[in-house]
């Protein structure tokens, strides 16, 4: 039974407050979220981005741990890396192959000394999710209801639904929910809805180590987040940011928020993620319009012709 069933109450909206700001980088979300959701291995060579080894979400990866190696020290950083004069293309293309004296910046390259000596270096860790918007783009698109709202407020795909025609895979703009290679049907993180169920959290907040990843009703978690973004800057960090909290966003606020220490690009995430399919109905009331045109235009025709005959 659900709890909705088991209490006659509608159970509160709940989610992953993600504190990029204390990820270690260990990993142990991932491993959790394999192990509980029997999300098959998808690759322990690395990719050449430090020490990530999975590159992006995706259908058998529901957590990824993104390691981003800056030249900035940890407080006081600016948001912005000076490249205007650079081929960032070229460089990222050359990957860590480029040599140091052919490159003002790249993630590895230490910056100038300091007076005393020191090289400033900085690693921001983040793991990344699903968001579980509030207007999911996905949930709109899906043909067969594979794709759900539980009471959790979180967006779960039925595997036994789905019948992986893909139109979910385009319409997310954070790129979470892919196919499975041989498989064909869609898959992404359900926010561990069984333990949930269960009255227990997801398995990569139950395995976090230092509470990067928290789990807890939607607005206690934006309360806490507030509170930490202030900490932060009051310490000396005046890039702490909150990525996804705000209700009013583009994709009306994620159950799975963040918060970064610098630019959301520098994390991979999309600086302003809109629902793609927000213009739908306008899209829908423009092809009825055409289409009640073309009819007219066929009437009229054929009352023309017909007295012609």
């Amino acid at each position: 039974m659900t709890t909705e069933e088991t209490t006659g109450q509608q159970p509160p909206r709940v989610g992953f407050f993600t504190d990029t700001s204390v990820c270690i980088g260990c990993k142990a979300c991932e491993v959790a979220c394999k192990e509980w959701n029997l999300v098959p291995e998808d690759g322990l060579t690395l990719t050449g981005m430090s020490y990530d080894n999975t590159a992006a979400l995706g259908a058998s990866t529901w957590r990824h741990v993104a390691f981003v190696e800056q030249t900035k020290p940890l407080g006081g950083q600016q948001a912005h890396q000076p490249h205007a004069d650079l081929d960032v293309l070229a460089l990222a293309a050359r990957g860590s192959a480029t040599p140091v004296d052919e490159a003002a910046i790249t993630p590895t390259t230490p910056g100038p000394p300091t007076a005393d000596g020191r090289t400033e270096l900085r690693w921001l860790m983040a793991s990344d999710v699903c968001k579980h918007c509030t207007e999911a783009a996905c949930l709109d698109v899906c043909p067969t209801g594979a794709l759900f709202r539980t009471e959790f407020g979180s967006v779960v795909v039925q595997q036994d639904v789905c019948n992986g025609c893909g139109y979910c895979v385009p319409a997310c703009p954070f790129g979470v929910i892919e196919q499975r290679e041989g498989d064909g049907r869609a898959f992404k993180c359900t926010l561990c809805y069984d333990r949930l169920g269960a009255g227990q959290e997801p398995a990569c907040a139950k395995s976090c180590p230092t509470e990067s990843i928290q789990f807890g009703p939607l607005d206690e978690l934006r309360e806490r987040a507030e509170r930490r973004v202030a900490q932060l800057r009051e310490g000396g960090v005046p890039d702490a940011r909150l990525y996804g909290a705000d209700p009013d966003d583009g994709v009306g606020g994620g159950g799975a928020f963040f918060l970064l220490l610098d630019e959301p690009e520098v994390y991979g995430l999309p600086p302003d993620p809109r629902v793609t399919t927000r213009d739908l109905p306008t899209m829908w009331r423009h092809a009825a319009l055409a289409a009640l045109t073309l009819l007219g235009g066929i009437a009229a025709a054929h009352r023309v012709f017909g007295r012609k005959r």
